[in-house]
């Protein structure tokens, strides 16, 4: 079901169309790139928008002024039509999600190797033997400026995956515009007291749904819904629920069910456990009773 949601992307992966990124005229891309080195001035390319001078110090992400790799690999482990996955893994992240899985990446636990864009492109030039090029962290927005100019300078041939937690400025999106070939998102919360409690983050709801509404507009997505224990009222629900009236079919969802406590999570009454199956079945019965183009 999900192949017509994602055809276009399935079409580069074959070697049908070219990715986005190569057909965006060379001038408007330049643009974009100085444009996103101006903004990481006073830092709002996501909706923290700390305002530091990234050029001197680091932003409230962690990441100064070029971006700092943690691993880059062929990976297996994403989506069935995404593997092998290209998979560059940045330092630092603009959450702060208390059960955090790669918390070792998003809080600097890591030290991770500083380089600069040349290196970035050759890096983003293996991604040629694998499916995709897939930018993630921790959170790939801190670094939009340096990863815009090196997919100006690489050569690709397969599609640009942008996997976030979508919590970027609209700025930052309007830079995205053209040359993203599929949007990996990670949906958290159904509401902004949870994000605000469990993430650090305020006006969640309203700053995603907008980024989902643009990132639809512009290329094809695959919205990532991680279940979380005793949240499904509160989050899965509402989220679901949005996604079957905005979107249908139109987009591929991934409920996922590995949750497991980790990094802060011990803290919290509500997530200090794994799921329960009970949960997942619920999930999976409201995506069913929704007519979602969903996975698991």
């Amino acid at each position: 079901m999900e192949k017509k949601a994602i055809k276009r992307y399935l079409e580069v992966v074959k070697g049908k169309k070219e990715p986005r990124i190569n057909e965006l005229e060379i001038l408007k891309l330049q643009s974009k790139i100085g444009e996103s080195y101006d903004f990481i001035e006073r830092c709002d390319l996501c909706e923290r928008k700390c305002k530091v001078n990234r050029f001197e110090e680091e932003g409230y992400c962690g990441v100064k002024e070029k971006p700092v790799l943690s691993t880059a690999f062929e990976h297996m482990g994403e989506e069935r039509f995404l593997v092998p996955s290209y998979t560059i893994f940045f330092m630092g992240c603009n959450l702060h999600c208390q059960y955090c899985q790669n918390w070792r990446i998003s809080r600097w636990k890591d030290k991770g190797r500083k380089i600069n864009v040349q290196e970035l492109s050759k890096i983003i030039e293996k991604a040629n033997k694998c499916k995709n090029i897939n930018l993630v962290g921790g959170e790939p927005t801190p670094n939009l400026p340096f990863i815009l100019e090196a997919l100006k300078e690489a050569e690709i041939k397969v599609p640009v995956i942008w996997n976030s937690n979508f919590y970027m400025s609209k700025k930052s999106m309007g830079l995205l515009q053209g040359t993203i070939d599929l949007y990996l998102t990670d949906w958290k919360y159904g509401n902004n007291r949870c994000a605000e409690r469990l993430s650090r983050v305020s006006r969640y709801w309203k700053i995603v749904e907008r980024n989902h509404k643009l990132a639809h507009h512009d290329s094809e997505v695959v919205i990532r819904h991680l279940l979380l224990p005793n949240h499904f009222e509160c989050c899965t629900k509402p989220i679901l629920n949005h996604i079957s009236e905005n979107y249908g079919k139109e987009v591929v969802v991934n409920i996922m069910d590995q949750y497991r406590p980790s990094y802060k999570s011990k803290n919290y009454s509500d997530i200090n456990k794994p799921l329960k199956k009970e949960e997942m079945k619920r999930a999976y019965e409201l995506a069913e009773e929704l007519n979602l183009n969903y996975i698991k």
